[in-house]
Formats: structure tokens, C-alpha cells, sequence
């Protein structure tokens, strides 16, 4: 195993305890409650967030490419795209066949 499958499975496993900075850990800390309940996300999280050397650009970058990867992905799970068997668009209609 290579020290970076190392660090996959450290980080797929429990990215808390994975061998990651403070900053990395802050950062993926913040992407974890926006999956789960962006609602609860508040100014005290961005401020931590700058307390690890994020500006707002950053936040913004953090929170656009989080939002934008859970929205794709549900996306793709309301379609079955990835799933075993057939998803939306894997059938011709009848009038095409």
C-alpha cells in the first residue's frame, strides 16, 4: 500500500483521526455539515474557518464546490445513474424501437 492508499483509507475510514493539518480537518469539518444540514451552519463556523488561514474567498470556494457536489449527487441518485439496473433514460420509448 502506497502512503497515498494509506491516506485514502484513513480518510474514507474516519477523516477525523485521519494524519491530515488542523486546516484540512477545520475545512472538512464545515463540508460535513453542509451535507448534512447547511441550515445549521453559522458565522461562528466561518470564523473558524478563518482562524485556520481561510479568507472568504475561500469559504466561498469551500461552500460552492461542497453545495455543488451534494447537488450533483442527488441528482444522480434521483436517476439511478451509477445503480445496478436500468435508470431514467436507459430505455427507448416505444415509439423508438
Amino acid at each position: 500500500m502506497t502512503l497515498d492508499e494509506e491516506m485514502v483509507k484513513a480518510l474514507q475510514e474516519d477523516y477525523a483521526k485521519a494524519p491530515i493539518s488542523e486546516q484540512d480537518r477545520v475545512m472538512l469539518d464545515y463540508v460535513v455539515q453542509i451535507t448534512k444540514d447547511a441550515t445549521r451552519i453559522s458565522p461562528k463556523d466561518h470564523e473558524r474557518l478563518r482562524s485556520v488561514g481561510f479568507d472568504d474567498k475561500g469559504i466561498l470556494q469551500i461552500t460552492l464546490i461542497a453545495s455543488w457536489f451534494n447537488y450533483i449527487n442527488r441528482v444522480a441518485d434521483a436517476l439511478g445513474v451509477g445503480r445496478d439496473g436500468p435508470g431514467v433514460g436507459s430505455q427507448q420509448p416505444e415509439s423508438n424501437k
